[in-house]
């Protein structure tokens, strides 16, 4: 495991300098093959977005986090799936490419509900603040995509699980974070 400060990667993103971003995921993908590391995962949803700049370059294959969920979605059944994290990722290709790419619709917030999504994770979670309105905020908005057909939603970002998760939620969860976890576990494993 290896990553820079997230405050490096936040001065890229706030410039919306993905090739720079892209760099620091290089440079880390350089230190772990020369550690021994097989493949490369980063559970950042967000720093996917970066990824086309280097994966040519990269020492080591990275397991793509919105790849993981994609399937994961076709093997549960799901047809139309909502997407919630940073506003970054949400307003990428990141995920509607890949679940496109396997038959899968994704739905996004609205752009003034991604703009308090990014808030809520930027100023609080991220810094461990939980706060029962954004918690509510976050419910309000699975429960609009609920009603707008969705079947199921992505938890596309690290800290949404904290607060979130199926018993919090009025759709079906799919947590980006654990699902690259166990899709890592089981790639290690087949290679021994």
């Amino acid at each position: 495991m290896h990553t820079p400060s997230l405050a490096d990667y936040v001065r890229l993103l706030d410039r919306d300098d993905w090739p720079g971003v892209g760099e620091l995921m290089l440079a880390s993908a350089r230190k772990l093959a020369g550690m021994g590391a097989d493949f490369l995962i980063c559970p950042d949803n967000t720093i996917h977005r970066a990824l086309p700049h280097i994966e040519a370059r990269s020492p080591l294959p990275w397991l793509h986090i919105a790849e993981v969920v994609a399937a994961h979605a076709v093997e549960r059944g799901f047809l139309r799936v909502g997407l919630t994290g940073t506003r970054w990722l949400v307003d990428s290709e990141v995920y509607p490419e890949k679940l496109a790419a396997r038959g899968v619709e994704c739905v996004r917030p609205s752009v003034a509900e991604r703009a308090e999504i990014n808030r809520i994770i930027m100023d609080e979670l991220v810094r461990g603040i939980v706060e029962a309105a954004a918690v509510s905020y976050l419910k309000g908005v699975i429960d609009r995509l609920k009603g707008e057909g969705c079947d199921a939603v992505i938890l596309g970002c690290t800290e949404i699980p904290l607060v979130i998760d199926d018993s919090k939620s009025s759709l079906p969860t799919l947590d980006s974070t654990r699902l690259l976890a166990r899709a890592a576990l089981r790639r290690a494993a087949a290679a021994t």
